[in-house]
């Protein structure tokens, strides 16, 4: 890899790559070189594209934008380092086509990943460029699993008030590209997640042993779940939050929404507010507005 500044830079950039599937150069150089000119931004994406390790399509409907995206040999490369272990990017990541078929939702999440970056790196508080994963595989039984757009990792600063507690969550990013109820469904999934149990094949349980949820082996409490709503107008944000709430009645006997913070909000809202206002509605009480890292664990 002749020319490739390991270690610094361009390793960087490939990781974003290849956790966040695709962004554009504008997009890049928001993530991992905010600080200089785009031009060095450019110029370090056209060195990995001659090694071999990312690639690049054009959006004509888009003014002719750029979308890069990791070869199959860079998704490989990365997939080695210790910060991309364990990493699966679908089969279709490399794929000019799916690209493109994919592009508008998913450089809608990577813009996404950016409100939550940018607005980290003002307060103070602690959210890297790998700490956003793009769907993670979470099994629920009988070969479902719930995958999230993104599990995002955030540390709160000292300008939080607080000894920098660490927060999760799993973002959905929804374009209006289905229908509300739809939508609203997903909660179900992630309920299901919240009480699942995975079974060890060959093995019985005995009456002595506890059932222990699967997600507690990757995390101390469940992550919050955000729902970021984009490509519709504020009735069809209405819509979107309405159909959650009628959805969460139906959860009501659960104990995931005692336990767990469900929030929604525009994405609008957040480019013009940033995701640590009180931009969020949660999905119970619409009517409220709260920042997304001060809506805790509820209890009862």
């Amino acid at each position: 890899m002749i020319g490739v500044d390991v270690g610094s830079g361009d390793r960087l950039a490939l990781g974003v790559l290849a956790q966040y599937r695709m962004a554009t150069t504008e997009q890049m150089h928001r993530v991992i070189a905010p600080g200089v000119r785009i031009e060095q931004t450019r110029r370090r994406l056209a060195r990995l594209r001659v090694e071999g390790l990312v690639e690049r399509i054009t959006l004509p409907q888009a003014g002719r934008t750029r979308v890069w995206f990791p070869t199959e040999y860079g998704v490989r490369l990365a997939c080695e380092w210790p910060e991309l272990r364990g990493r699966r990017p679908s089969r279709t990541v490399s794929d000019p086509t799916a690209v493109r078929l994919k592009a508008g939702h998913t450089l809608t999440v990577t813009e996404t990943a950016l409100v939550f970056l940018e607005d980290a790196r003002h307060r103070g508080d602690v959210c890297e460029p790998l700490d956003w994963i793009c769907e993670v595989h979470h099994p629920i039984g009988s070969g479902e699993a719930v995958i999230p757009d993104a599990l995002l990792y955030y540390r709160r600063g000292p300008a939080d008030g607080d000894s920098g507690s660490m927060l999760r969550a799993f973002v959905e990013v929804d374009r209006a590209t289905m229908g509300p109820e739809r939508l609203a469904a997903k909660l179900t999934a992630y309920e299901r997640l919240h009480r699942y149990v995975p079974v060890v094949p060959g093995r019985r349980p005995t009456g002595q042993e506890a059932a222990v949820e699967g997600w507690r082996r990757r995390y101390p409490l469940f992550p919050r779940l955000l729902f970021v709503l984009d490509g519709t107008g504020p009735a069809g944000v209405e819509n979107r939050i309405s159909a959650l709430r009628a959805q969460a009645g139906l959860l009501a006997p659960s104990r995931f929404l005692y336990d767990v913070p469900v929030l929604a909000a525009p994405l609008a809202g957040l480019l013009q507010d940033g995701p640590c206002a009180p931009v969020w509605r949660p999905v119970h009480n619409p009517d409220q507005r709260v920042p997304w890292t001060g809506a805790g664990h509820r209890q009862v």
